[in-house]
């Protein structure tokens, strides 16, 4: 079996005018192999096992109770105070009680779906978002993003009366709650946002004093936020940066009692290698949704499907349903339905709804519990990577493995010896892959790429990322603390992205 690492991509981006911005295309993940650990059956008494010997004694206290296989005659009477109790292990619960119901985990948010699973651990924790401050306004959300954001395609519609809901009659009462909201003179659909511009990049949101977003949420004072960004910070080419600012939009929303409603990014039709990364740009969007436990759309999966990706003649932005020379962005018909503009409008009013229903309303969530992840991330017990694009965030501070201090394989000598996390990736066909770990602040966490649980095994690693064509079997991935020259661990929080080429 062969194995063998590509050096990370360096992607030319067409050139392109700043102020346009477009977006992402759809992953197809490749399968992987599931092994599953099975217990052994509880083993059988011997065959030969010797039988009860009935005992002698007269006295049935010195005898003892009978033994288990040997019933005790009609007429004799053991007093309950001298029966043994049966084993713990052994006792049944009565049969009208319920078993206990199983461990729920964090929501993973895996391709597939178009909105992310909202399950009861879901929703206690955006319902924790908004108890920390109480009087924001319900009906009232932010808008945040570029010119895609900016399109009077995107939203205003809902305002007007060229609403076709095509038999999702539920959402007229959620248009109707929000258009009755003040969004400093007008209604949050129509609203012009201070924290959206044509030709931003996600930065751009955050800069300044107060910053955009700040602007909009004095004026507003939302409960929501609908943010995309993504199609301007491939031109900018630095995917680590675009990270660490999508972080901190949301977490400056979630600080302040806002619950940010993400959406990926359309796929690109102007160049080729600009979506060529639209995968790991939306793979980010997905990782902070999931590990924040937040609402994720994912419009690319959306749009992939349609002629032209259902974007306009600049193969940027989305293009917009027309019928009698009339535009309708919010028309969900079959026909609307083939147009950029008009999907995000439907996911975004059904993102909208189901948190007004399940979050600001005592609707049961519509998902059920999730398991917990599979996995406890230490060299004999990694956390399974099950599909792809895979995400997860974690926090190194609270690893108990410390199995890997250098990694010979690598011939690296930096000191890894701060704790680590341990994932595993079962391979049943070749797969290049994408491999990406992000973090911020003075949290250094290095990613290492092994075909065992041995630091010699040791076949690639990097700071943020490399890319590797893996052959079917077994691999690991570490992701793991720098220790500086004064012997302090840069453990913390960070991002794991892996991305498989289609």
């Amino acid at each position: 079996m062969s194995r063998r690492c590509a050096p990370l991509l360096l992607l030319l981006l067409l050139g392109c005018d700043p102020s346009l911005e477009a977006g992402e295309a759809l992953y197809q993940g490749a399968d992987v192999l599931h092994i599953i650990d099975a217990s052994p059956a509880d083993a059988a008494p011997p065959p030969d096992a010797a039988p009860a010997i009935e005992s002698d004694a007269a006295d049935p206290l010195d005898a003892g109770p009978p033994p288990p296989d040997m019933a005790p005659a009609p007429d004799a009477e053991v007093p309950d105070a001298d029966r043994p109790p049966p084993p713990r292990d052994a006792e049944v619960p009565p049969p009208d009680m319920a078993p206990p119901p199983p461990a729920e985990g964090p929501a993973r948010y895996v391709a597939g779906r178009l909105h992310s699973p909202l399950t009861p651990a879901v929703q206690a924790s955006l319902r924790q978002i908004v108890a920390r401050d109480a009087g924001r306004r319900g009906n009232v959300f932010a808008k945040i993003g570029d010119s895609l954001t900016v399109s009077n395609s995107f939203l205003k519609c809902f305002a007007g009366n060229g609403v076709e809901l095509a038999g999702r009659d539920a959402l007229a009462g959620t248009i109707r709650h929000f258009l009755g909201g003040s969004a400093a003179g007008t209604d949050p659909f129509r609203r012009d946002s201070a924290a959206a511009t044509v030709g931003w990049s996600a930065i751009s949101a955050l800069r300044g004093d107060p910053s955009p977003i700040d602007q909009e949420v004095d004026a507003l004072d939302p409960r929501l936020a609908v943010v995309m960004f993504g199609t301007n910070d491939i031109q900018r080419a630095n995917i680590t940066a675009y990270a660490d600012e999508m972080f901190d939009i949301v977490d400056l929303l979630l600080s302040q009692g806002i619950i940010p409603l993400l959406s990926s990014i359309p796929p690109r039709g102007d160049s080729a290698a600009a979506d060529d990364v639209v995968p790991s740009y939306n793979a980010i969007v997905r990782g902070i949704a999931e590990g924040r436990q937040i609402p994720f759309m994912d419009l690319e999966m959306a749009l992939r499907p349609l002629p032209r990706y259902g974007l306009a003649g600049d193969r940027l932005h989305g293009s917009t349903y027309q019928r009698d020379g009339a535009y309708l962005p919010c028309s969900f018909t079959e026909a609307g339905l083939q147009h950029g503009y008009n999907w995000r409008n439907l996911l975004t009013i059904e993102s909208l709804h189901r948190v007004l229903q399940s979050v600001l309303g005592d609707e049961a969530p519509p998902d059920p519990p999730a398991p917990p992840r599979a996995g406890r991330g230490t060299p004999d017990d990694p956390f399974v990577i099950d599909t792809f694009p895979f995400t997860h965030v974690a926090d190194t501070r609270e690893a108990t493995s410390r199995a890997f201090d250098r990694y010979p394989g690598c011939g690296a000598n930096q000191d890894e010896s701060g704790p680590e996390y341990v994932y595993r990736l079962d391979l049943d066909a070749p797969t290049t892959l994408r491999a990406y770990v992000f973090d911020r602040g003075d949290v250094d966490i290095d990613i290492h790429l092994l075909g065992d649980t041995d630091p010699a095994a040791c076949l690639d690693r990097d700071h943020t990322g490399f890319a590797a064509s893996l052959d079917p079997g077994t691999w690991y991935f570490v992701l793991d603390s720098f220790v500086g020259n004064g012997g302090q661990s840069h453990a913390g929080e960070y991002l794991f992205v892996l991305v498989a080429d289609p």
